[in-house]
C-alpha cells in the first residue's frame, strides 16, 4: 500500500526509522519524490497515525533518535553534500548567528588593536563606569584565545541554535540577557572586571536545555545526559585547575543555576498550561 510522498528524503527517511522503532517496516522508492509503501496493509491505521502526528512536528527529537537507533546506510537514499555555511545556518536563526558574527568581529578586532584597547570599551564596568550600560553584557563578547571562542561558539550554535528553532528569538535573547548579567556579576566579585567570554550564557544554555528536556520533552530541547555529565566534569576541572588554565569557574557556575532556574520556571508553566 502506498502510505504517502515526501520531496525531502531526509524527512522520509527519519519516519521510516521511527516506525521502524514501532515494528513496522516501510519501504522506500525514489522517483521524481520519495514514496513509502507498506507491505503488510493490516498496520495502516497504525501508520496513519504515526504520519499525521509526524507532519505536524517532523523536527521532534523522537525521530533524530529513531534513526541513531534503527537507521541504516542501505536504504538507497543518496544526499547531496551540503556546504559548512548551509549546515550552520540551518540550525541557527538570526540571534544565534547574529552573536557569533559579533564575537568573531570582536575577536579579530582584539587581534588587530591588543585586548586592552578593546576592554576598555567593553569588559565589565570598573570604578566609575557603571553607568556605561552595555558593559553589564558586552563582556561576553570578549574572547581571548582561539580555543576558547571555538569552545563558546560551538556549544552556542549547537545549544542556542536549538532554543531559538524550537522556543523562539525571544526566549534565547533572556537567556542570554540574564545569565550575561550575573554571571558577570558573580565573576567580577572573585577576578575584578578582568575576563569575558561567551560562557557564562554558554553554562546557561546547558542547564537549560538538558532540564528542559527532562522535565518537558515536548518543549523540543533536549541535551544528552552524557553532555551534561561533560559539563559537570569541565566545572570540576576548572576549579581543581589541573591544566592551568584562567577558567571563569564562578561565571560558569551561575550560568548553569541561571539556566536550571528558569528551565525550573518554564516547564512548571508549560504542564499548567
Amino acid at each position: 500500500m502506498r502510505i504517502t510522498e515526501f520531496s525531502n528524503p531526509r524527512m522520509a527517511q527519519a519516519f521510516v526509522d521511527y516506525m521502524a522503532t514501532r515494528g513496522i517496516m516501510l519501504r522506500i522508492e525514489h522517483d521524481e519524490g520519495y514514496v513509502l509503501w507498506l507491505d503488510d496493509d493490516s498496520n495502516v491505521n497504525l501508520v496513519e497515525n504515526e504520519l499525521n502526528q509526524f507532519i505536524r512536528d517532523p523536527n521532534h527529537p523522537r525521530y533524530l533518535a529513531a534513526s541513531w537507533q534503527a537507521g541504516n546506510t542501505e536504504s538507497g537514499i543518496r544526499y547531496q553534500p551540503s556546504s559548512l555555511m548551509e549546515n550552520i545556518r540551518q540550525r541557527a536563526g538570526p540571534l544565534t548567528l547574529s552573536v557569533m558574527v559579533i564575537c568573531v568581529a570582536v575577536f579579530i578586532l582584539m587581534q588587530i588593536t591588543g585586548y586592552p584597547v578593546v576592554m576598555s570599551w567593553l569588559a565589565w564596568p570598573d570604578v566609575g563606569q557603571h553607568y556605561q550600560l552595555w558593559r553589564w553584557f558586552t563582556h561576553a563578547f570578549l574572547h581571548f584565545s582561539l580555543l576558547h571562542i571555538l569552545f563558546n561558539l560551538l556549544w552556542w550554535w549547537y545549544l542556542g541554535g536549538a532554543v531559538e528553532k524550537r522556543l523562539g528569538s525571544g526566549k534565547l535573547f533572556v537567556i542570554m540577557l540574564i545569565s550575561a548579567l550575573l554571571s558577570g556579576w558573580m565573576q567580577s566579585k572573585y577576578s575584578g572586571v578582568m575576563f569575558g567570554g561567551l560562557s557564562g550564557a554558554v553554562y546557561a544554555l546547558m542547564g537549560y536545555v538538558w532540564l528542559r528536556g527532562e522535565r518537558d520533552p515536548e518543549s523540543g530541547v533536549y541535551l544528552e545526559r552524557g553532555l551534561m555529565a561533560f559539563a559537570v566534569v569541565w566545572l570540576v576541572v576548572g576549579y581543581m585547575d589541573w591544566f592551568g588554565l584562567a577558567i571563569a569557574n564562578a561565571a560558569h557556575v551561575t550560568g548553569l543555576l541561571v539556566g536550571l532556574a528558569m528551565a525550573l520556571v518554564d516547564s512548571r508553566q508549560a504542564k499548567r498550561s
